[in-house]
Order: structure tokens, then sequence, then C-alpha cells
């Protein structure tokens, strides 16, 4: 009687091992923007010591509400994988509708901004959605629809607001630490999108879709409605940088305040950590996004970078966030 023995060999269906997760990335997300911020506010600090006492910070502050509002919306977007170049465009619109509306409707005139740019960025949403076009190819050329719409409703020219101005104008005039409402007005807005972020179905749904659209799916996640949802977002932050634009220069034109945020939203939702292949986002540190954003005039000034090389700067800083923050992974997909 003979007995045989087979010897095991390797299965080659065994599962893989995990992919070994890089702890810098997650160390940016977290820390990243503030560090960056600090960095930069010690630099100026250093080269121009009367920044600080003189009220720089509160400045600052100042200036990066409407950054802060747009980065906030780009966010939601970024995080579902896709973006929003006509962000920026629909809040000048709003501007512009807004100097247009408050003479006539007084009061009621933000309510009807904010609907009406929640809608602009809902359509938007939908046609991703729906018809699956390139978020890029499809707000590239809703900008152009929006900019166009701008400069007829604005005959080209600055629109002033008329009348009932103390509407918006309060919220400029009147704040917290020396620093305008419309900025505390961008931080309770920031604060709120953390909670739905973290705490929500829908937040965590809109992080799935992110991650991975495809697995989203089998999960029954609704992926359509809550691309619309993140669209919807940005345009709603887009009609309260609209408010934010009124309330500081009292006028919008398609060529004054709020005519190029498009750079420095993108470069401010990048620093706060927000991924641009999508499924990362923390809206509190994007407020210090925005925040070193609007600090870059001042600290370019102080190096010697001349103005007109500001958008250089923009530029320069998404590319290398980008490249510090964004997954190699095989499976990823930037859509």
């Amino acid at each position: 009687m003979s007995t045989t023995v087979t010897e095991a060999t390797p299965t080659t269906d065994a599962a893989p091992r995990p992919r070994r997760r890089i702890p810098g990335r997650h160390a940016w997300q977290a820390v990243g923007p503030i560090v960056i911020f600090v960095a930069m506010l010690v630099v100026v600090a250093i080269l121009t010591p009367a920044f600080i006492g003189g009220g720089g910070l509160a400045i600052v502050a100042t200036s990066s509400a409407p950054i802060l509002l747009l980065a906030l919306g780009q966010a939601m977007v970024l995080n579902v994988g896709s973006i929003d170049l006509s962000n920026a465009a629909i809040a000048l619109l709003g501007a512009i509708l807004l100097a247009l509306t408050l003479g006539p409707v007084a009061g009621a005139a933000p309510l009807v901004i904010l609907l009406a740019t929640t809608l602009f960025g809902a359509v938007n949403g939908f046609l991703v959605a729906t018809f699956q076009v390139p978020s890029f190819a499809l707000t590239l050329g809703t900008l152009g629809i929006f900019q166009a719409a701008a400069l007829v409703l604005s005959g080209r020219t600055t629109v002033y607001v008329s009348a009932n101005s103390e509407v918006t104008s309060t919220l400029y005039q009147t704040g917290i630490a020396n620093v305008p409402m419309t900025f505390w007005i961008a931080v309770v807005f920031a604060v709120v999108l953390w909670v739905m972020m973290r705490y929500t179905r829908v937040g965590r749904g809109l992080t799935a879709i992110g991650k991975n659209e495809s697995a989203a799916i089998f999960s029954a996640v609704r992926t359509r409605s809550l691309k619309v949802l993140a669209f919807a977002l940005s345009g709603f932050a887009a009609g309260l940088g609209s408010i934010a634009i009124i309330a500081q220069a009292g006028s919008a034109s398609p060529s004054g305040l709020g005519s190029d945020l498009l750079l420095p939203a993108i470069a401010a939702a990048l620093i706060g950590g927000t991924s641009i292949s999508g499924g990362v986002v923390n809206p509190l540190a994007v407020i210090f996004g925005a925040l070193t954003v609007a600090l870059v005039p001042i600290a370019s000034a102080a190096i010697g970078i001349p103005t007109q090389a500001q958008s250089l700067v923009y530029g320069v800083v998404i590319i290398a966030i980008v490249a510090l923050t964004m997954s190699r992974n095989k499976s990823s997909i930037v859509k």
C-alpha cells in the first residue's frame, strides 16, 4: 500500500496585502493648512513688523471672506471628484443682480440672489450627473455663459446700489474683533458644512462618491442627486460671496471686485487640504487656506514680488499642493 504526498502550492488567489497609507499625507491634511498660514504670517511679521500691530490680521480676514465662501463651495465639488470653474462667475453675476435688485426688492433681494445662484449651481450638477459631461468642460462652458450674462446685465460698466444699501453694508460695517460679519458668516458656513460632512449620511455619501464612485453606486448611494447637491452648495456659496462683494464695495462690475476670484478660491480649497482627486475635505481647514491666500499679496509685496505676478504665485501654489496631496494609488482616477 502506498501513500501519495501532495505538496502544498502557494495559491495566486490570496488576498493582496493592503497598501500602506502614507502618514505624511494625512498629517498634511490635518495640520498643513495651519502650518502654512502661520509660516507665511511669521515671514510677513519679520519683514514688516508693523503689520501685526497695525491690524493686519483683521485686514487679511476681511479680504478673505469672498475667497473663503467660494473656496468652501469649490471644496464641496472637489470632494465628489469634480471641479466647478463657474462658481466665481456665478458670484460676480449674483453681485450684479443684487446691485440691480436691492432698490426695488429691498431686504428680499439677498434671498432672491441666493435662490438664483443655488439654482445655477444645481443646473451645473444636473448636467454633469445626468449627461455624464466632464465637470471641467461643462463648467468651463457655463463660465462663459455667466460672464456673458454679467456683461449684458451690467452694460459693461459698474452697477451701483441705488437704494437700501444698508441691507448689505451692515454686514461689512459691523463685526466682531474688528472683523466684518461677512467673514464670520463664512466661518459659520464652514462649521455647518463640517458638521454635515462629519456626522450626516449625506456628508458620508458625498465623500464616498469622491473616494470610489463605482463602489458608492453598488452601496446604493444616490450619486446623481448628491452630485447635484454638491454643485448646488457651490452655487449657494457663490451667492453668499455675491452678498459679501456688495457689502464691501456697494457696487459690482464685470471687471471689479470678485472678477478674479477663481484661482484664489481653488488655491484656498487645495491649501485647506481638499484633495483634487476627491474623497478628502475639511471645511474648517479651508478657513486657513483662504486666510493664507488672502495673505499672499501682502507676503508677495514683503519679499519683493510685483503685484502683476500674483496669478503666477497662485498657479505655483496650486501645482505644489496638488503634487503633495494627490493620491498615487493605481486605482485613483482624476475626474
